[in-house]
């Protein structure tokens, strides 16, 4: 294994052979400019070197110019940071790193990533369970080596909805996860455990939702006092139809100032829910669970059916008194929250400075459209 520096957190450049044909290139989230163009000159030149025109680079994160100009075989697949990818995208990935792999012996395949490793650790682990279903008895030393990367280096520092994605994709190529085509109605988001985001206890909840990264939806401002053992629901009538990749933010507004704050963030694929109640604890919620204002014993519940129309029975869901609900949405803060700029191009890709030496391939390719941006 080949580390150019190591050095968890104050590290430029962190290149390491995974196998003799994965290569994982990480910058820090934080790089300067110069100093993140002038490494990446440099990774350019040793890639070439030592592979010559045999690495195609897969971009993990958002896309850049100077990325495609020094690389000629680039597939751009870069989503947010810290959010697990499209399920579509991880299989979009596995596929055209095999298809590379498997096109040349000399072939070597770079994970080229600026942000979190765990963005990297999607695809190593994915990859991993994609080989195991077709690979020889001699590839069984490549997964072993995956799996110490995928453990060692990026699960320590990933996020839930990252592995419950890796989970989903191996389920669905195991076959232990049956695919469910029903669709889902999104009735009640239930709060059990308030989180203490206010100097007198409480918090003031709302929802934002989005499906393949476009939002759908936006709830009122619930405004909560009482201890943590309470529980609040926030209920969507008639149902919210939902399909595909679905991302869902909770975030908590503070009183009298115009900031707010993420109460939790999970992310989930409507193809791997069976069940109309379900639940995730605190450490199945991504940020969350390493934050301290969230009671340890909090969980957040999904109540779905296979309908619009309200479900009966379930009046004891109801908040009680102490709970109010603000309808104002028109809120900048509230309604400010999107991925749109994810992916923002300054450039043309196919300039005339460029545009004829560069061999660029986009997700879109496979029938996916690019992510957008968070703030």
């Amino acid at each position: 294994m080949f580390v150019v520096q190591a050095m968890e957190d104050s590290y430029e450049v962190d290149l390491v052979y995974i196998t003799e044909r994965i290569i994982s290139v990480s910058f820090p989230a934080g790089a300067e400019e110069h100093s993140y163009t002038t490494n990446l000159k440099e990774v350019t030149t040793m890639l070439r070197s030592k592979h010559s025109e045999n690495y195609l680079m897969l971009n993990l994160s958002e896309w850049r110019n100077d990325l495609s100009k020094l690389n000629h075989k680039v597939l751009e697949f870069g989503w947010p940071d810290h959010h697990a990818p499209a399920l579509d995208k991880i299989c979009s990935m596995c596929k055209a790193m095999d298809t590379w792999l498997n096109g040349d012996p000399r072939n070597v395949v770079v994970l080229h990533n600026k942000g979190n490793r765990g963005r990297t650790g999607v695809v190593v682990a994915a990859y991993m369970h994609y080989s195991n279903i077709s690979a020889s008895a001699d590839q069984a030393l490549d997964r072993f080596a995956m799996r110490r990367f995928y453990e060692d280096k990026a699960l320590p520092v990933g996020q839930p909805s990252q592995k419950r994605y890796v989970h989903y994709f191996s389920g669905l190529l195991s076959g232990h996860i049956k695919i469910n085509n029903k669709p889902l109605f999104l009735h009640h988001v239930i709060m059990h455990g308030i989180p203490n985001f206010e100097s007198k206890g409480g918090c003031r909840p709302f929802l934002k939702i989005y499906q393949a990264m476009q939002p759908v939806y936006t709830s009122g401002i619930y405004n909560v006092q009482g201890d943590s053992n309470t529980s609040i629901c926030i209920t969507i009538e008639p149902g919210l139809l939902l399909k595909g990749d679905i991302l869902l933010k909770c975030y908590h507004k503070r009183y009298r100032n115009p900031t707010r704050d993420v109460v939790f963030r999970v992310q989930f694929h409507t193809c791997a829910i069976h069940d109309l109640g379900v639940v995730f604890g605190k450490n199945e919620l991504d940020e969350t669970f390493k934050d301290e204002r969230f009671p340890e014993y909090g969980k957040v519940e999904f109540v779905f059916s296979y309908g619009p129309e309200k479900i009966k029975g379930l009046g004891h869901l109801e908040n009680g008194p102490s709970v109010s609900v603000d309808y104002n949405t028109q809120d900048p803060l509230i309604r400010w929250d999107s991925y749109d700029n994810f992916n923002h191009r300054c450039e043309d890709i196919a300039d005339s400075e460029h545009g004829m030496s560069t061999y660029y391939m986009h997700p879109s390719n496979d029938g996916l459209s690019p992510v957008g941006h968070s703030y």
